[in-house]
């Protein structure tokens, strides 16, 4: 059965963006130690090291769907129609952008009932692969619903101080095991199962 994980590059006190929403400082392992590969996202190649490509091209082998927030995809510009892990997105919404709707091609599916309804189609859509959230607000409303199965998180040497916090809002403690641990001077991987 496909798993629901959660998966962000985070900072050493817990977040995953800048206060103007700038990922730069988290996301810098990326480009660390030179960026002899490429991953695209829309029509726009990002230059990151080996390490850094298989990670995402790893991530999309195992996953069906990516599940996101409107605001996330606003600040994201809809990553140019196409994610860098080349899936197909779920996209939690008020407002439906109907220019992606009625896109050719379009990879979005909009949702308008709430995140369990999200996590719904999301799993109709991956099948037997991974359903990965990848905004912050989504991630708290899953832990809170125990609709999450683990958590990814890419920790890089940075302390931001302030910004956008992956696991703000939580009203209760969670608790977690260490599945996997990896990484180097730039970043260290760690999965999480959640115990439920």
């Amino acid at each position: 059965m496909s798993k629901v994980i959660a998966g962000f590059s985070m900072s050493l006190d817990g977040f995953v963006a800048d206060p103007d929403d700038g990922v730069e400082q988290v996301f810098r392992w990326y480009s660390a130690g030179g960026t002899d590969a490429e991953v695209m996202a829309g029509d726009h190649a990002t230059g990151m090291t080996p390490e850094a490509a298989e990670s995402i091209e790893e991530a999309g082998r195992g996953a069906g769907v990516l599940v996101t927030a409107r605001r996330t995809f606003d600040i994201a510009h809809a990553w140019g129609g196409k994610h860098p892990m080349d899936v197909p997105m779920v996209v939690v919404t008020h407002r439906v952008p109907e220019e992606w709707v009625s896109r050719e091609g379009s990879p979005f599916t909009f949702v308008t009932e709430g995140v369990p309804k999200a996590i719904d189609v999301a799993r109709e859509i991956a099948g037997d692969k991974d359903v990965v959230v990848g905004a912050p607000s989504v991630t708290q409303q899953c832990l809170q619903l125990g609709l999450l199965d683990a958590i990814h998180i890419d920790l890089v040497p940075v302390v931001l101080g302030h910004g956008i916090r992956l696991f703000d809002h939580l009203t209760k403690p969670v608790e977690l095991l260490v599945t996997e641990a990896s990484g180097n001077p730039h970043v260290t991987h760690i999965t999480y199962r959640i115990i439920k």
